[in-house]
């Protein structure tokens, strides 16, 4: 009922290989750390790069580049970056109030290490297309926001910050542009609700991190009122590669609406957990196989794979055989890309406790503001403990579905929604293994 035809599958696994990525066309050249994270090896790998000539082509030639290679936000949303820029530039041009460039390095998704790898050993890339984005959107400063257990990440990060200013590739007249940008990095206090856009906001403008009404949105009211666009970090890094090569060239990799490279994060029963930048549509199988060494016990031991951080729902093995990674198949398949976070499970893990355990996580990471999650979320982590005992009756399982449905789409945030997705994916593909759990329990 869930699965895309065989026919269908087998020319999208045929379009999908044409796009391979080779290693000249990977924007990440330094994730795992083994080459200078500093200025001199980010200048080796070819950044920095004419950059000055990216920011005299102005907003408009950015702005068409970056919808011309048909970037969509690498955070979770998908939505496609290059309208999102074109946002600020309001017609009749500025109205007096700055402008702000807000980067989500939050990260505090489960099962999600993409971005920290970029901050970590890649971190000119990040401050190069903090400026390239900042002048697609004509903003004064980026305030980048990363989470406060990212010691050696924002260490890294602002060695490559004071590097730039030194070197006058940002700050007054960046790169000798007459474009003046600054960059500042914000340190987290660890709360999951901050990396929705506008509980970011809060929290840099010193509030408690709870999410805002919209609209306003912040390309209108953002950070201290002023037009703001919230970007996360995989998506604005790649910018500036994506101005020197071509938005075509971007375009070429993945499906249509699907384009481009994208960093996944492999983790759990595999043979080598990997974080791994590959083009879009490529079938979850292949990833797995060609860069993890496949399925701990081999493929047929899989149970199942939540393909994009915690907050989508699990697939089953029968779905992961031909699923391809990108937006619109994983969507088709009632699952989602989200971050690209894939946690691999294998036939010993108790799927329903795992579930139990993300229940338990966005119940404590709720932020207590929408009634629909506060109390939903606490009586779907409670349900779920009783789940794992087998502690229930089989007219429960029914129960908590429809309590899932009852928060998600009601809550300001999506948060809501990544609670209950989780769970609605386990009754929808491993009923049975609830069932099986009560019947035990009478025993």
């Amino acid at each position: 009922m869930f699965r895309i035809s065989k026919t269908s599958t087998r020319k999208l696994a045929t379009a999908s290989q044409q796009y391979s990525l080779t290693d000249a066309d990977r924007i990440f050249t330094n994730l795992y750390g083994r080459h200078d994270f500093r200025l001199k090896g980010a200048l080796k790998r070819g950044d920095w790069h004419r950059t000055k000539d990216i920011l005299l082509k102005g907003d408009t030639w950015i702005i068409d580049q970056v919808k011309a290679s048909g970037l969509r936000g690498r955070g979770g949303a998908g939505f496609p970056s290059g309208l999102k820029w074109s946002f600020m530039n309001k017609p009749g041009g500025p109205d007096g109030r700055p402008r702000y460039l807000v980067i989500n390095a939050d990260e505090g998704e489960p099962g999600t290490c993409k971005d920290r790898e970029i901050l970590r050993h890649d971190p000119h890339k990040l401050v190069e297309g903090c400026l390239v984005a900042g002048r697609a959107m004509n903003a004064n400063a980026a305030y980048i926001y990363i989470r406060g257990e990212f010691y050696n990440e924002a260490s890294n990060l602002q060695t490559a910050i004071n590097e730039a200013y030194k070197e006058g590739l940002i700050g007054k007249n960046a790169c000798g542009s007459g474009y003046d940008f600054d960059v500042y990095i914000h340190r987290g206090a660890g709360a999951y609700i901050c990396g929705e856009e506008t509980a970011l906001i809060e929290s840099i403008e010193g509030k408690q991190g709870k999410p805002r009404l919209k609209p306003p949105f912040p390309a209108d009211v953002g950070l201290f009122g002023c037009p703001t666009t919230v970007a996360n970090v995989e998506t604005v890094s790649v910018a500036p590669t994506i101005c020197r090569r071509g938005g075509d060239w971007f375009a070429q990799f993945g499906r249509p609406r699907n384009q481009g490279t994208k960093l996944f994060c492999i983790s759990g029963h595999v043979n080598n957990p990997c974080t791994v930048e590959e083009s879009m549509s490529i079938p979850l199988k292949e990833l797995i196989e060609k860069h993890c060494g496949g399925v701990r016990g081999g493929w047929d031991n899989l149970l199942g794979i939540i393909p994009g951080g915690s907050s989508v729902p699990v697939l089953p093995k029968k779905i992961c055989d031909d699923v391809l990674m990108d937006f619109d198949a994983l969507k088709d398949v009632q699952s989602g890309l989200g971050t690209a976070a894939v946690i691999v499970m294998d036939k010993s893990t108790d799927i329903v406790s795992a579930i139990s355990r993300l229940s338990a996580f966005y119940q404590h990471e709720s932020c207590g503001q929408c009634t629909p999650c506060r109390e939903g979320t606490t009586w779907m982590a409670n349900m779920m403990r009783r789940f794992e005992k087998g502690n229930a009756k089989v007219a429960e399982i029914d129960m908590i579905d429809e309590l899932s449905r009852q928060i998600e789409g009601h809550t300001i945030c999506a948060l809501g929604d990544a609670a209950a997705w989780p769970v609605q994916g386990l009754i929808r593909h491993f009923r049975p293994e609830i069932e099986k759990k009560i019947a035990q329990y009478k025993q």
